[in-house]
């Protein structure tokens, strides 16, 4: 759904053990939480690699808290970086005043991510700061950090329960930041057992309040593996507002490459 920080020993140490509890198979090893809570995330980060790229359509409706909608459309254009972390480019198509407004993320798996944002309205590009990464982007409930690819390392992991998501069960697992300079304190997200799916997420602001909540009504199979959401619908729970995300035309191997996704790409972005 951000940082400057290496890998500690302690996560060192939990893969370690997540990896040796998953082949040797042995029930007597008990996991602890921060393990298991590791363990889930590894799993459905593997379950995903191999993507390669893909292309999306999206739908952006912005909601106030007395019900008045905006509707803003997009074109998403995503890289897989398997030794560091994917990169990613938002083009904005309509209405016409953000027409051509781009967002290009490099994300990493330790060190701060690298954004920009294009504005052609003064024809230039600006670097997103680290320390505004918890900023609205462009005026939506998702913040620039909620952009980027979410990289393991970056965090630290707690499984909390199993429980009845729906007609599935989910394990219900807290991943808190490592950056201090992430908006957030904690998140705790529902992915069910059977595809490794998020169905919700709730996030709690760095006062430990539960700042908004994330929820992904539906999933689309692509390439017979690669789990991709149909709709995500991010509400604020301070400001009464939210903002519902529709994903189209998904398009698997796309013919991009680095280049696609360098500062001058970003300029010449439509």
């Amino acid at each position: 759904m951000n940082i400057f920080f290496l890998k500690s020993a302690v996560l060192i140490s939990a893969l370690s053990l997540s990896v040796i509890l998953a082949f040797s198979g042995n029930p007597a090893v008990a996991e602890t939480p921060e393990e298991k809570g590791l363990r889930i995330a590894l799993e459905g980060e593997a379950r995903d690699k191999g993507f390669g790229n893909y292309t999306a359509d999206q739908t952006m409706i912005l909601r106030n808290k007395r019900g008045q909608e905006s509707e803003r459309n997009l074109r998403i254009s995503v890289l897989e970086d398997e030794a560091d972390g994917d990169k990613s480019l938002i083009v904005f198509n309509r209405p016409r005043d953000v027409k051509g407004t781009a967002m290009l993320t490099h994300s990493h798996k330790v060190e701060d991510d690298d954004q920009w944002l294009y504005l052609p309205a003064l024809k230039r590009v600006k670097r997103i700061s680290s320390s505004n990464k918890a900023g609205s982007f462009m005026g939506s409930e998702f913040a620039y950090e909620d952009m980027t690819s979410q990289e393991i390392e970056k965090y630290t992991y707690r499984w909390l329960r199993d429980e009845p998501c729906g007609e599935l069960t989910c394990w219900v697992s807290e991943r808190s930041p490592l950056d201090k300079k992430s908006g957030y304190t904690r998140q705790v997200s529902w992915v069910d057992q059977g595809e490794h799916r998020i169905w919700k997420v709730e996030y709690y602001d760095r006062k430990n309040s539960h700042l908004k909540t994330l929820t992904v009504p539906s999933h689309q199979q692509y390439l017979g593996k690669h789990w991709r959401a149909d709709e995500m619908v991010m509400v604020n729970h301070l400001t009464g507002k939210s903002t519902r995300l529709i994903w189209q035309n998904y398009a698997f191997g796309a013919d991009l490459d680095d280049s696609d996704f360098s500062k001058v790409s970003l300029k010449r972005a439509r």
